[in-house]
């Protein structure tokens, strides 16, 4: 099955990580908190080309009550990822986001901020919510299916 991606709900598309920053895009949960009748959303953080020339970065799902994501209160966080992990594909953050409320935890605008280690010199990743994610089983070269 395939990961859909929404973009109203990509929070970062391939965004560069050289350095501690925030994601791109935030979702104001004033503005989307109904996603209809169904199962929750997920966050999903997938590095998209590798992470090179760092040392570490921790991945955080955050909300906070400035778009800038100023101040965030953090949700769910990673621990320190070696830079050496980060390879093209890897998946670091799979979570539950709860129905789109406000409350004391969950703050106006949702996003994701990447605590950087040293400096990457290349490197992108790409966070959002989705309804189902990809499930891909990558196989050895040359399996042989059902004798084919």
């Amino acid at each position: 099955m395939s990961m859909i991606l929404d973009q109203q709900l990509l929070l970062s598309d391939k965004q560069a990580i050289t350095a501690s920053a925030v994601s791109t895009n935030t979702i104001d949960l004033t503005q989307a908190r109904d996603p209809g009748p169904g199962d929750s959303l997920e966050l999903v953080i997938r590095v998209n080309s590798a992470l090179t020339g760092g040392t570490s970065v921790q991945f955080a799902y955050v909300t906070s009550a400035n778009a800038d994501l100023s101040s965030p209160n953090v949700i769910v966080q990673t621990p320190a990822i070696p830079a050496a992990s980060l390879t093209a594909g890897s998946e670091w953050l799979r979570v539950q986001v709860p129905a789109l409320s406000l409350d004391a935890q969950r703050q106006r605008y949702l996003g994701v901020q990447y605590t950087v280690a040293g400096t990457f010199a290349a490197g992108t990743v790409t966070a959002g919510l989705v309804a189902d994610r990809e499930a891909i089983v990558n196989y050895p070269s040359g399996l042989n299916v059902g004798g084919f």
